[in-house]
């Protein structure tokens, strides 16, 4: 009896993957995958804590290389439930380990670049292990067709998981020239296999694939939110300090605005390496939103000064340069570049320039209500610019977001 109910159990509840190509028609993101990515602000928002606590050129370069990794394992995450996980209890159970791992993982990662990081190297491997697990389990389901790119693919998680194991056990300069590496060699990896026909035949950009990295964005956005009210925490709420927290929110607000009407919600084309820089860009358009969050602590905290500190300044501003960069190259992997082309080109033709503009401020770096207004002004006349245009279009309908690329 007992045998019976257990095959009965794994039969309906505890099944393998789905292979690659079996794509879900109409797929909606799942509450679990909203549990799972409630794991990564927290792991973010520790990451970029350590960044708000002292912001030089070095801090800077190492928050990008964690941020990486972080980036990279929730990548790695998201994309094996979107092309292979079910709704059964396998899938449920290792969602869960893999939460509980990246809750470790967060204990360590303020720290990460120096006393903490063999620990936190260790939990990394133990996550990127039980990831390893899942994609082989997905090899164990493939046709013929599938068996090069998975094999080169688990091949390259093994190094990975190897790398961060030597990480464990080096100086804190050499690990973290280490993991420079990885994150560069997994950057790499990837656009090399996205020339793969297999490859491309296995993986479909989806609506919820869209959504899943549309709702990553909204972390990250939180991360500003969190810099402005733990910046008010720590100073005397005065008209300056309070003036400054909201103009700094409405920075994160205008970055929303521009980004989720003409960037997010759409459909990149459909080619495996245009879908693959689609996704890449995501890591500079995420990184930046965050270190601009962890900016916020510094500028309310220095609301009464006269000038904007200039690491401050820099990283803010620079934030935004770098995101508005990133975004005209993710216009140009989306569909409906080539389909509201009188939209898109003039609107990246904009946005260069006003990167340019954002870095000036740092150098003008005034005093940081101001400075961070100067931002928001930025910002706005880029939104204002695409809405001119979008009101010249013949039928405005042809601009929604969920239309077919």
């Amino acid at each position: 009896m007992s045998d019976s109910i257990f095959a009965e159990f794994r039969r309906r509840l505890w099944l393998p993957p789905r292979a690659h190509g079996d794509v879900v028609v109409g797929r909606t993101v799942s509450f679990l995958e909203l549990f799972y990515d409630l794991v990564y602000v927290v792991v973010i928002a520790r990451a970029a804590h350590a960044l708000a606590g002292d912001i030089t050129w070095r801090s800077v370069g190492e928050f990008l290389v964690i941020f990486g990794l972080i980036w990279m394992a929730w990548v790695n995450g998201t994309l094996y439930h979107e092309l292979h996980g079910r709704e059964d209890v396998r899938t449920r159970v290792f969602v869960f380990i893999q939460m509980l791992l990246l809750a470790m993982l967060a204990v360590f990662v303020d720290e990460a670049a120096g006393g903490s990081g063999r620990q936190f190297a260790i939990v990394y491997v133990l996550h990127q292990a039980v990831l390893w697990w899942l994609w082989f389990s997905v090899r164990l389901q493939d046709t013929e067709e599938f068996m090069d790119v998975t094999r080169r693919y688990l091949t390259g998680m093994m190094v990975s998981i190897g790398l961060m194991v030597i990480s464990g056990f080096v100086p804190a300069d050499v690990r973290v020239a280490l993991w420079v590496f990885l994150v560069l060699l997994w950057f790499g990896s990837g656009v090399r296999l996205s020339s793969s026909e297999a490859l491309e035949a296995g993986i479909r950009a989806t609506e919820s694939m869209v959504e899943r990295f549309g709702l990553f964005v909204i972390i990250v956005l939180g991360e500003v939110v969190v810099g402005v009210v733990d910046g008010l925490s720590e100073v005397e709420h005065n008209s300056r300090s309070i003036a400054t927290g909201m103009i700094g929110l409405c920075v994160g607000f205008a970055y929303w605005w521009t980004y989720f009407d003409y960037v997010g919600r759409r459909l990149p084309k459909d080619s495996g390496p245009t879908r693959t820089r689609w996704m890449f860009l995501h890591f500079p358009v995420t990184s930046s939103i965050a270190a601009a969050g962890a900016a916020m602590v510094s500028l309310v905290d220095h609301a009464g000064d006269e000038r904007t500190p200039a690491a401050t300044a820099w990283l803010l501003a620079g934030s935004v340069a770098l995101g508005l960069s990133a975004m005209i190259l993710k216009m140009r992997t989306l569909g409906d570049y080539d389909r509201l082309p009188g939209i898109y080109k003039p609107l990246t033709r904009v946005m260069a320039p006003a990167a340019a503009v954002a870095l000036i401020t740092a150098v003008w770096a005034p005093t940081p209500w101001l400075f961070a207004l100067s931002l928001v002004v930025i910002l706005l006349g880029i939104w204002l610019f695409a809405v001119n245009r979008w009101l010249r279009l013949d039928n405005h309908e042809t601009i929604r977001p969920q239309d077919e690329t």
